[in-house]
Parts: structure tokens; sequence; C-alpha cells
């Protein structure tokens, strides 16, 4: 379901529910929890809100909660907190018994619909017309099944922030060219940390269907082929919000996520994935000052967490990822009460040919990290 499609999706909470306070509606999650025991499983992503968060039987990025997912077998039912192609990801990787749930299908993600089957299906058979069979696919984990299933099936992997440098190695060793989906600014920021110059990457623009720069001398001797993709959040954070930063706190250490502009990441002290960020920020020195390039709960999170640290967002004027926040306390309510009346909604199935060879393509991952 693209971005479009889920806010086009009706708000399905009935009024006894958008009657109830907070406190009563935290009190019905917690007894539905109870009734259901080891049958519920409730996943939660880093980016979520603490209403919704304080529930969750598991916190971590999206593959994570995933194979924790995966791993509760008593579980019948996993009602993911997070966005719908994480859901996909706990799809594929549970077992047929278990039912993934996302409590609100609005609940998308702008950067994983800027790839689609259709789109990458048209740009593969053109780059393989250009380049032979030099390439292979390489996707973020923040892609659709789809996405992963043509890599699977094109003998290539998913990656995540954190092991993206590792699968472009492996990935490198089986091509001469990657292409990198659908993130363009964590391909970019991993191969420069490898040694890539930026003048062998190029970016290919599946809406216009063409590359987007470089002349014919720069697309010849191409090794990453940079899909256009970004994520709407961590684009926001600016090279100008650095250098504000920096002029009003001396002490300041700019940490950011890898799916930032590689201007951003180049003029930071740490880049690296939310585990790595949430790490860093724990062995810090009390006393130390961070300006952190991430999803604004995670910031806030972190704040609450370790308030011996001064801890900011390094965009001051930024919001919370909009489809995120649309997992809440209401909606996840709804889907515990739906589920306790023997009637689950909002359940995510990945085909059974897209989930085959978005497996492929994820246990190749777990194969070489």
């Amino acid at each position: 379901m693209s971005l479009l499609e889920t806010f086009k999706q009706p708000n399905q909470l009935p009024d006894h529910i958008m009657s109830l306070s907070e406190e009563a509606m935290a009190k019905r999650v917690r007894a539905i929890k109870q009734q259901l025991g080891a049958r519920l499983f409730i996943p939660g992503h880093h980016y979520q809100k603490d209403e919704v968060i304080q529930f969750a039987d598991a916190t971590g990025d999206s593959l994570q909660l995933a194979q924790i997912s995966a791993a509760a077998k008593e579980a019948e039912y996993i009602v993911f907190c997070g966005v719908h192609f994480m859901a996909e990801t706990a799809d594929t990787l549970t077992s047929a018994n278990q039912t993934v749930i996302l409590p609100d299908m609005r609940a998308g993600c702008s950067m994983a619909d800027m790839a689609n089957i259709r789109q990458l299906e048209q740009a593969w058979e053109r780059l393989q017309a250009v380049y032979g069979d030099t390439i292979i696919p390489i996707t973020y984990v923040n892609s659709t099944a789809a996405i992963k299933a043509f890599c699977g099936r094109h003998g290539g992997a998913t990656v995540t922030s954190s092991n993206a440098e590792k699968m472009l190695r492996w990935a490198f060793a089986q091509k001469e060219r990657v292409l990198f989906l659908p993130d363009q600014h964590l391909g970019r920021n991993t191969a420069a940390d490898m040694g890539i110059p930026l003048e062998q990457m190029v970016v290919w623009n599946p809406i216009a269907g063409r590359f987007e720069g470089g002349g014919a001398e720069q697309l010849e001797a191409c090794k990453m082929i940079l899909w256009k993709g970004h994520c709407s959040v961590h684009e926001k954070f600016t090279v100008d919000n650095i250098r504000d930063w920096r002029e009003k706190d001396p002490n300041i250490q700019i940490l950011v996520h890898p799916e930032c502009s590689h201007e951003v990441v180049s003029m930071s002290d740490i880049s690296g994935s939310t585990q790595k960020i949430i790490k860093t920020i724990d062995e810090a020195p009390d006393g130390s000052h961070w300006a952190i390039g991430t999803e604004m709960n995670l910031v806030n999170r972190l704040k609450q967490d370790y308030p011996t640290k001064q801890i900011d967002s390094l965009n001051p004027h930024m919001c919370p990822c909009l489809t995120m926040n649309r997992i809440d306390l209401p909606h996840l309510l709804w889907s515990l009460e739906q589920i306790a009346s023997g009637t689950p909604a909002n359940i995510i199935t990945v085909p059974d040919e897209i989930k085959k060879d978005a497996k492929l393509a994820i246990e190749r991952m777990f194969e070489h990290v």
C-alpha cells in the first residue's frame, strides 16, 4: 500500500474508544494483554510514541523486531507498532500460524514508497541494456516486500544501516556494480566510507526513467547506482543546522543517522544506525552535549532516559515522523479489542511467491553479517 493510499483509509476507530480518557485506554490495553498472555506479542519501533512504546514487549529497529517476533513462537498475534514495510518483513519471517497486524493501515513509509516494483522492473531492463550482467541489486530493509523479493530473485540481498558496509563489500565481490535502493543517502554515505569516490556514483531517477547528472565518463566508470529515494525526516537535517549548533555551543557533538545527506554526515562527529546512536549516548560521559539528527520521538526519549547529558535535536524545528505517529494508543487499543473479540483486523499478508524471494534476500544478509 502506497503512502497516498494509506491516507485514503478511513478512520476505523469506534466512538466508544474515542470517548475514553488516555488513562482508561491504557488500563484496557493492559487488561487485554493480560487476557491474551503469550498469544500476543507487541514489537515497538524506536520511533514510536511513548504512549505506545510503554506497552511494547520488545523495542528495536525494524529487522530486529521482525526477528524477535519470529522467535516468539507462542505468539499467535504480532501487533507490530511501526509502519507497513516493517509489518511485511515480520510476516515474511514469522511462521504460518502467526498473524501480523498493523494497528493503523495508514502507517506507511514515504521512503519505501519511492521504489515500487513496476519502476524497478523498468529500471532493471534499461540498466541491463547499458551495463549488461554487471549489476547486483541491494535494498535497504526500509522497502516493500516486492522490492526485497526482486533483489532475492536477482542474486541480491537486503541491508540495514548497521551492516550496510559489510553487505556492500559482499555485493562488490559478486558483481562490478551495485544498484542500491531505495535510499540514495545511505548508499552514498556507505560507499564513501568504503573509499568509493563520489565520481563513481550516479543517481537513477525512477520517475523520469533516466540517470541524473553525470557525463558519459562518469556513467561508464560508475560503481554505485543510487536509486533516487530518501527519508523525509532525515533529509530535513542540514549543514546550516550543524553550523548553528557549533556557533552556539563549542562543546556540542553532532550525532546523525546515515539516512542524512552526505554533506550533513561529512560534517558530523559521528554517524551510525539507530542502535549506534543509542549506544553512543548510553556510553557518553555525564555533562556531554549532543545534537542528534534522527527522528524526534527517539531524541525525546533519549533526553528523558539520560537527564545527566544535554541532548537536543539537530534541527530544533523537526517534527516526529508523520506516518510512524499514525500508530497511537487508540489504534493500539482498537486492534487489541478486535483480537480479543475474535475478529482481528488490519492483517498484513505477503503473498507466498513474494515472501519466498524476499526471505531469500534477507537470509543472504544473515549469512554474511
